[in-house]
């Protein structure tokens, strides 16, 4: 069985507080996005628990470490599962605040559950969720959402996008989360995302902010010229993604970028085939 792990964009996100914990809670606009990994698993492939195949974009560490992989460990130490050869085609650049990996994850669960009629229901494969990452059990509901907490708590949020176009550009930038969070200040918004996401797309530019901008334009101004770059393009509302490095722009007609980004990784859409599950 295949599935196609979406991407995510955050619309805004203010970093709200540290925890006792280490973690940061936060609030932010989650919004699904059509750029799509593919996720295959085949049973009976292997004489082994499993067995990892990855193409595409790489990703560097461990496989024991990779969150598909993860998914699958969790999920067997509840269920049994059959050996299974598992296909990972990556197109989702990594890095880049899109929520790839935890998208991989979450859709594992999601197929190991389907494939082998374990009868997980949508709370049993949100608490494994969370355990694999912040933005994981976004991918669950796989909605339009206002998150707090660390980004585990959700709420349905209804964004009118559909007949708008997305760009999304993202340079040979890699950010790690730590590194991003290490250069910010926590600090409660003047308004809620919760309360500016019901304005007209055409005010959110004044008012709708992501934290890391600023410290993270500030070390990799590059970063931040992209925006500016996207903007020029007529853009009614434009801004990084998470931690970045991607940098995503909204706009009314079909953006016209040959040329413009020939060193980047670029990705447009329109916005109503972007959010379909």
């Amino acid at each position: 069985m295949i599935c196609f792990p979406n991407a995510k964009i955050n619309l805004g996100l203010h970093i709200v507080s540290r925890r006792p914990d280490g973690y940061h809670d936060l609030e932010t606009i989650f919004y699904p996005v059509g750029m799509k990994d593919a996720l295959e698993i085949v049973p009976g492939g292997s004489s082994v628990g499993y067995r990892f195949f990855q193409s595409g974009i790489p990703v560097g560490g461990a496989v024991e470490k990779n969150l598909v992989i993860r998914a699958l460990h969790l999920v067997s130490a509840e269920k049994e599962i059959p050996p299974i050869d598992i296909h990972l085609l990556k197109k989702i650049p990594t890095g880049a605040g899109l929520g790839g990996g935890s998208s991989d994850a979450a859709f594992m669960l999601r197929l190991l559950n389907e494939t082998f009629t374990l009868g997980y229901t949508r709370e049993d494969l949100l608490r494994f969720a969370v355990q694999l990452g912040a933005d994981c059990s976004f991918f669950i509901k796989n909605a339009p959402s206002f998150a707090t907490g660390t980004g585990d708590e959700l709420e349905p949020v209804t964004v009118g996008l559909d007949s708008y176009f997305i760009l999304l550009v993202k340079p040979d930038i890699t950010i790690s989360t730590k590194e991003a969070y290490a250069m910010i200040t926590p600090r409660q918004p003047e308004v809620s995302l919760k309360e500016i996401v019901k304005r007209p797309v055409s005010e959110w530019k004044e008012v709708m902010k992501n934290d890391f901008e600023i410290p993270v334009f500030k070390k990799y101004p590059e970063i931040g010229n992209i925006k500016q770059q996207i903007y020029d393009m007529g853009a009614v509302y434009a801004a990084m993604s998470g931690s970045g490095s991607a940098v995503f722009g909204i706009f009314e007609r079909e953006p016209v970028w040959r040329n413009l980004f020939s060193r980047y990784f670029v990705w447009t859409s329109s916005m109503k085939q972007s959010h379909k599950k």
